[in-house]
């Protein structure tokens, strides 16, 4: 349950969770998703054993409400025709109902991407190495970490059986300083199918319908454009990267309030032709971009899950220049299968980005380890058997009373 079920997949529009929720399914178990919107244009869809309901969708009845309120409305209909015994929630959209699991005998798990540890994150990113930054980032990641926690987080940690995380430090940080414990957590980095992935018939046209001559040399970053700082260290550092390589480009896919901004910050840079910012475009021509670009840059510390563009590009044996302080570091080892860089430096960006460009770091090894990692890390029936068992324990923790859930045979009246 989450207000955005995350888009990765090219041959599915169910998405990143997607591969997990039809496992699931096949496992026997009555998988139910809740989410905001869907590209289907249908507020129900039912594939693969999952049943999907887009709340927010032009057809729905819910779509005037607020995302928590009608997951609570739609939960509680579905609830008294079939009862389910847990609830996963991806975001806090599953709060409402959380706060009545006794009422319902439900077991309730989320991601820990429903609290605000993702913004610590964004904080420990924008630091510099000197003493006075490190002073001020100490201050405001307190100041953040107790409004966060007292206002939201603390409600939703005290009513989740348990908890989901991606990586170990997550998990350090949940025990450490939000108080949660550790037998209530688990770890399980989403799973996808690689054999959805495909190279593209024709990148020329690709890069000709984006203006882009077929010698271009292409580096892609994804932006909510939501911190202008994270924007700025990124084309300060490509400006260097443009004099030195006159066929480089980098395309900024993403849309949000900072919008104009960017813009400006562009062409007072002297950018405009070379810095293409392209907003929101639809995920299929988001993932040709992907496939044809030779750098993938994601300097973001706010998340604290799995970046789904970040997936695809490995699969597609892409370079990759992640934050060394955020969820990247876990599944990239720096100059094995792709490269860490403290997102303000910028001048470490710029000397890596002209040596891609220039031939001189071995880019066909690092895509192929990348590819073998993401293989390695996301297997999609080694998730399954994770969550099944990471349900049975918090289904314990509950005490909510189902039958055993035995991944080898199919159990038909377990709904989620």
């Amino acid at each position: 349950m989450g207000s955005r079920f995350q888009v990765l997949s090219r041959a599915s529009d169910g998405g990143f969770l997607w591969p997990m929720a039809r496992s699931l399914a096949r496992k026997g178990l009555d998988v139910t998703v809740f989410s905001s919107k869907g590209s289907v244009g249908k507020s129900f869809i039912e594939r693969d054993g999952v049943k999907t309901y887009f709340l927010h969708n032009s057809d729905s009845p819910y779509k005037h409400l607020s995302f928590d309120e009608a997951c609570l409305r739609k939960f509680t209909e579905l609830h008294n025709q079939n009862p389910f015994h847990i609830v996963h929630g991806l975001d806090n959209g599953a709060l409402k109902i959380a706060k009545q699991k006794h009422k319902f005998k439900i077991g309730v798990a989320f991601d820990v991407e429903a609290t605000h540890m993702s913004q610590i994150f964004s904080i420990l990113g924008r630091g510099h190495e000197t003493l006075g930054s490190l002073l001020q980032m100490g201050l405001v990641l307190t100041y953040k970490f107790l409004t966060t926690f007292f206002s939201t987080d603390r409600e939703l940690l005290l009513t989740a059986d348990g908890m989901f995380v991606a990586h170990p430090q997550q998990r350090y940080l949940l025990e450490r300083y939000y108080l949660y414990p550790d037998l209530k957590t688990y770890t399980l980095p989403y799973g996808l199918e690689l054999s959805d992935f495909k190279g593209l018939e024709d990148p020329i046209a690709v890069k000709k319908k984006w203006n882009l001559s077929e010698t271009s040399q292409v580096a892609v970053t994804f932006s909510d454009l939501n911190e202008i700082q994270e924007i700025m260290h990124l084309l300060a550092g490509f400006e260097k990267v443009a004099v030195k390589k006159p066929s480089s480009y980098l395309l900024i896919i993403g849309n949000g309030p900072l919008l104009k901004q960017v813009e400006y910050e562009i062409l007072q840079r002297a950018l405009g032709s070379r810095v293409l910012l392209l907003g929101a475009i639809p995920e299929d021509q988001a993932l040709d971009l992907v496939a044809v670009s030779d750098v993938y840059i994601n300097l973001s510390s706010r998340t604290t899950g799995f970046e789904s563009s970040l997936i695809e590009a490995m699969a597609q044996k892409k370079v990759i220049i992640g934050s060394e302080v955020s969820p990247i570091s876990h599944i990239i080892e720096d100059g094995v299968d792709g490269f860490l860089l403290r997102p303000a430096d910028k001048e470490s960006l710029a000397s890596l980005l002209i040596e891609i460009f220039s031939g001189s770091i071995p880019t066909t090894e690092l895509g192929e380890r990348a590819r073998n990692k993401v293989l390695e890390l996301f297997d999609v029936r080694k998730m399954t058997e994770l969550a099944i068992n990471a349900y049975q324990q918090i289904l314990v923790t509950a005490s909510v009373r189902v039958p055993e859930i035995n991944a080898s045979h199919q159990q038909k009246d377990l709904p989620f």
